[in-house]
């Protein structure tokens, strides 16, 4: 049950219609997955750890990079050299010693995707390479969890929410890793930080069931000139992931 500190704690956030202790309550029962916490991981797993989700796992591998600290706000200065999960993890716990974060020094694999998925109730897909964003779709497709699409690019991003047997899943968007897509690419910290902060309302919007999630749309925005669009995804009848789901009838 809730503490009275923690009660005092997110007091702000329980005044929101439809949150309340029972929304509150759900946060912390959450188990929450996010695959990499850089620039865009990172404010999501920070926004998540403040409202107070009750676990994050990490799957992040590597060693902070002087290049790392314009965008990854959980890196410092004085840990250029050590490992990224280090520094997430402890800077998580300065934030709110109350949540459970789990470290995997680890980036999605063949190897781990089926378990580290199978923590999660919600997954949060933030990886800069496409087949990772594959392989964590197609497991979460097989294990029923709704992931939460993050991407962002110079000054634009992108987001979606996909719930496996209720709408498309990525494959359906991108039946393969886009060739245009690269693992380094130019982008301002504050774009991964707009789209992450986004990510993280998805996520809590799915936990506490408040509101509508972006399902079956992708929200993008050119934050050049603020310009928005919302695109229908088309669930494909061949996807080579989702085609055998359960729609029930159509």
């Amino acid at each position: 049950m809730l503490t009275n500190a923690e009660k005092a704690i997110y007091e702000w956030q329980m005044w929101v219609p439809g949150i309340g202790e029972e929304g509150q309550q759900k946060l912390k029962d959450a188990t929450v997955l996010i695959s990499r916490c850089g620039g865009l991981g990172g404010l999501v797993a920070y926004e998540l750890a403040a409202a107070g989700v009750g676990k994050l796992v990490i799957a992040h591998a590597g060693n902070v990079k002087p290049s790392d600290l314009h965008r990854q706000l959980l890196m410092t200065a004085d840990w250029v050299g050590k490992p990224r999960i280090d520094s997430i993890a402890r800077r998580l716990s300065d934030l709110n010693p109350r949540v459970e974060v789990v470290g995997i020094p680890e980036n999605i694999s063949e190897d781990n995707v089926s378990k580290l998925v199978g923590r999660a109730d919600v997954v949060v897909d933030c990886a800069p390479l496409f087949e990772e964003r594959l392989l964590l779709n197609r497991e979460s497709v097989r294990q029923s969890k709704p992931m939460v699409e993050c991407a962002m690019y110079e000054l634009q991003f992108h987001i979606t929410t996909f719930l496996p047997s209720k709408s498309p899943c990525l494959a359906c968007l991108h039946p393969e890793a886009p060739s245009h897509w690269k693992r380094k690419f130019p982008v301002f910290g504050a774009v991964s930080g707009t789209v992450g902060c986004m990510g993280a309302m998805e996520t809590i919007k799915l936990i506490t069931g408040i509101g509508e999630p972006l399902t079956g749309s992708l929200l993008s925005m050119d934050l050049r000139d603020f310009q928005v669009m919302k695109t229908k995804i088309a669930r494909r009848k061949d996807c080579t992931v989702c085609a055998d789901a359960d729609f029930g009838a159509e």
